[in-house]
């Protein structure tokens, strides 16, 4: 079974890619991964839950691991995304254009949202309650999410991860330098 999936999910990646469509029938895509229909309905339940499925395995099996663990210069790490999406952009943007669009964005905004840890948010910004934390943390992975779909999406090729590195990094230092002192309770003093 595990075997199947991962075909499931490698033939998903390859014809996306391919075809620079998310329009594809279940059945193209069983044969690419010489399974039957069926068992992509009793593994994924649909076609857009397996293509997001496969984009998420993607993100595990070559982006994190090219990433560098929490301890990797910030710019290292943005810039092993940026080339990651560069890589696959095929596949990445007929994600983010078809059917797939908005599971695929949520994945996104999660990934970037893995990136942000409430104890950085604070070495930040201060002392911050819950709520204006999550709050803040969701704006800037939403915002971060909209610059790499635009750049995956409209950018002219061949996509230049440095200058999307670049890009992420000048905002980085753009928040943190312009922040407002908070007082405790996320209120400005």
């Amino acid at each position: 079974m595990l075997r199947s999936r991962a075909a499931l999910m490698a033939a998903a990646v390859r014809l996306v890619s391919e075809r620079g469509t998310t329009a594809l029938p279940v059945g193209d895509l069983s044969d690419a991964a010489d399974v039957s229909r069926q068992l992509v309905y009793l593994q994924f339940g649909d076609r857009d839950a397996l293509l997001v499925a496969a984009a998420s395995d993607l993100v595990e099996r070559e982006l994190i691991p090219e990433a560098g663990d929490d301890g990797a210069p910030p710019r290292a790490r943005m810039l092993a995304m940026a080339r990651h999406f560069a890589r696959h952009r095929p596949f990445y943007r007929a994600m983010l254009t078809g059917s797939c669009a908005f599971p695929m964005t949520r994945a996104m905004n999660k990934l970037f949202g893995s990136l942000i840890t409430m104890t950085s948010l604070r070495e930040v910004f201060g002392d911050l309650d819950g709520t204006t934390a999550q709050d803040l943390a969701a704006m800037i992975t939403g915002g971060t999410g909209a610059i790499v779909n635009d750049w995956v999406i409209d950018a002219d090729d061949p996509l230049d991860p440095d200058e999307l590195t670049d890009r992420l990094l000048h905002l980085s230092t753009a928040l943190t330098r312009s922040h407002p002192a908070l007082a405790p309770g996320g209120r400005p003093r």
